[in-house]
């Protein structure tokens, strides 16, 4: 039982981000752009989450406060970056995937520079402990207290939050409506009133955003803070666009996926806690590569029944119809 409370509890902090990036994804293809740049997006947050935290660790504010004061920081940078592929993209009609390419090669080469020009390092280290031991109060609810509110990280509840409103956004407002017809059918959209080029700016603002901040919850809860301009976000971009796929373009589908990603990974990581996989004497290596090859597995046998959004990738023309 300890086992399992302890995969449960090291799976979440590891989903989160996956979750977030996945979401952001989903509002950019839902939209129609292709955003291939989720994983320089993602340590492009995490980066400026990670200077943030950096530049006030010592002031004497609380560590969850830091947290907070750093996720917005690093959802304006993902943000602000996202920006790139949204010019690129619906104002330039450039290729989505190239553009997308080019921003996940920038960004690691442009924190390697930074951290040794300022740090002679190859990333940022921080010191606060946004760790939680245990949730006053929620903690001792039975079987729940010990799975969801002890030893665990606040982002862990700020990711299912961003969940349940992207999910509301996504199927209960116009706003979700809209940028769903865009993605599908972007000339019948404009022909009832819909500025198709203001909705696609929309959803990669927002993959930007989500992205940052799934980047940063990555340097948290897997990363203890810190961010390397040379392991960068170990390719969880990459992961969560099979996660977004996986997921079929749903919210709810997506948490699922992420979920069994993340635990695949935490698995991978744990298996000398776990007698059968122990006695197998397996090298840990090969337990690492398992969430990239169920990556790949899972597309192999899913791809034919996925459905894209019509016009993703599509760059829209006013004139055509």
């Amino acid at each position: 039982m300890d086992t399992l409370y302890y995969l449960i509890q090291n799976t979440l902090p590891v989903a989160i981000p996956l979750l977030l990036v996945a979401l952001g994804g989903m509002f950019s293809e839902r939209s129609g752009v292709i955003n291939i740049g989720l994983e320089g997006i993602m340590l492009f947050g995490a980066f400026f989450g990670c200077l943030t935290v950096l530049s006030i660790q010592n002031t004497g504010l609380h560590p969850q406060v830091i947290l907070l004061i750093a996720m917005v920081v690093s959802a304006l940078a993902g943000w602000v970056y996202s920006l790139l592929l949204s010019f690129a993209a619906v104002n330039m009609r450039a290729d989505q995937t190239i553009t997308g390419t080019a921003m996940n090669m920038l960004v690691p080469a442009a924190i390697l520079l930074f951290s040794k020009m300022n740090y002679n390092s190859d990333g940022i280290t921080t010191s606060v402990a946004f760790y939680i031991r245990e949730v006053p109060g929620l903690s001792k609810i039975p079987v729940i207290g010990d799975l969801f509110f002890k030893k665990t990280y606040l982002t862990v509840f700020i990711g299912f939050l961003f969940l349940i409103i992207s999910a509301i956004v996504f199927y209960k407002t116009k706003f979700g409506l809209r940028l769903r017809a865009c993605g599908e059918h972007p000339q019948a959209a404009d022909s009832v009133g819909i500025n198709v080029y203001h909705m696609r700016h929309m959803g990669v603002g927002i993959s930007g955003i989500l992205g940052g901040i799934g980047g940063y919850f990555y340097s948290v809860g897997v990363m203890d803070g810190n961010i390397n301009g040379h392991t960068g976000v170990a390719g969880f971009g990459f992961l969560a666009l099979a996660v977004m796929i996986f997921g079929q373009w749903k919210p709810w589908h997506i948490m699922f996926a992420s979920l069994f990603f993340a635990f695949l990974r935490t698995l991978a990581y744990s298996t000398s806690l776990i007698p059968v996989l122990n006695m197998l004497k397996i090298n840990n290596t090969y337990f690492k590569m398992l969430p990239y090859v169920a990556t790949m597995v899972v597309l192999v046998f899913t791809s034919k029944k996925s459905r894209a959004p019509k016009a993703e990738g599509i760059p829209y023309d006013k004139s055509t119809r």
